[in-house]
């Protein structure tokens, strides 16, 4: 793939796993600054990675999830978590279970913070109820 394919395909990538609203407002958020980090995430996160075939979206958004508490990088874990509910298919329990077995392998007061952050998203989804 060219740069341009590697974009475009990127961006397909991008609004499928994170949703048309976030990217919308990411791309209206671009400016002199932002613009050539915006591309290369683009290009090489969204259209290298999430584009390659040996892993299904479902396996690659547990994989960020968890990688994201374990580094403890907490607004890409509601972004991702948020996109994981709303676009991808996921459910709480499957959030619940991600943050259980990470809860092993980072530790607990990293887990305890996923679950508060995660809990606060999935109580602003109205996805407490039942």
């Amino acid at each position: 793939m060219d740069d341009n394919q590697r974009r475009d395909a990127g961006m397909t990538q991008r609004r499928r796993v994170l949703g048309n609203e976030w990217v919308d407002k990411s791309i209206k958020n671009r400016n002199a600054f932002n613009t050539d980090f915006q591309d290369l995430i683009t290009r090489y996160a969204w259209g290298d990675i999430w584009t390659r075939p040996h892993f299904d979206h479902r396996t690659r958004r547990v994989l960020v999830i968890g990688t994201m508490v374990a580094l403890g990088q907490w607004e890409e874990f509601r972004l991702h978590v948020r996109a994981a509910l709303t676009e991808g298919g996921f459910t709480r329990d499957d959030i619940k279970e991600i943050l259980l077995q990470q809860a092993i392998y980072c530790g607990v007061p990293a887990a305890n913070h996923a679950v508060k952050e995660a809990n606060a998203i999935i109580a602003e989804l109205g996805l407490l109820k039942g």
